[in-house]
């Protein structure tokens, strides 16, 4: 029987992506391509999101890749133009979810402690949660199985009575390594459709 439901954030319910801020600064779209895929790394911020201060990642870029030091710096100072909107359709979900009354809604996500605020003054939503487990504050990240350890631990939820919604696959396996049932998210479409058949929604 679920009685909970553990929510990601990024791509799920919120829209980032750090395209959106540097189309504003390179004009060739390859150049772009190159400097994301190879100097400003997912590796390279998810350090960030495991608690890694903002000052010290880009540091460290700036002394490896000096001639992208403006670039470099622009990923934070510049963060919130990367942030989207809400993906509506998933928003609807977790009204439906939290107006229903019969779930405890949780969210478990990968995210800087130091830019997660700039996300909660935006999205409204984001309140609605009976609790966060931020990442950077935690100074661990999926898919570590301890990161979702603190979740269950803290509000006292059992694994087996709890679903997991992620868009990363690999953080579904390791949820479901610790008995978690999981919902690979693609689309809100296909949430919605996966949740009445679990008879959730």
């Amino acid at each position: 029987m679920i009685n909970t439901i553990i929510f990601d954030l990024g791509a799920v319910l919120i829209d980032w992506n750090p395209d959106y801020m540097y189309k504003t600064i390179f004009d060739d779209e390859q150049e772009m391509r190159d400097f994301l895929n190879n100097i400003t790394t997912s590796d390279w911020n998810e350090e960030q999101d495991a608690g890694r201060t903002l000052q010290e990642g880009t540091d460290l870029l700036v002394a490896q890749h000096p001639e992208h030091e403006a670039n470099i710096r622009a990923f934070y100072s510049r963060w919130v133009e990367m942030l989207g909107d809400a993906f509506l359709g998933t928003v609807e979900i977790f009204k439906e979810l939290k107006a229903s009354g019969k779930y405890k809604i949780y969210a478990l996500t990968n995210w800087s402690a130091e830019t997660f605020p700039l996300a909660q003054e935006r999205f409204e939503f984001l309140n609605w949660f009976d609790g966060i487990v931020v990442s950077g504050a935690e100074k661990m990240r999926k898919p570590a199985p301890e990161f979702y350890q603190i979740l269950l631990d803290r509000y006292n939820v059992k694994a087996e009575e709890s679903l997991f919604i992620d868009d990363n696959y690999r953080n579904i396996l390791a949820a479901q390594k610790l008995g978690i049932n999981s919902i690979h998210f693609t689309s809100p479409e296909q949430l919605k459709e996966d949740l009445e058949k679990r008879n959730i929604l």
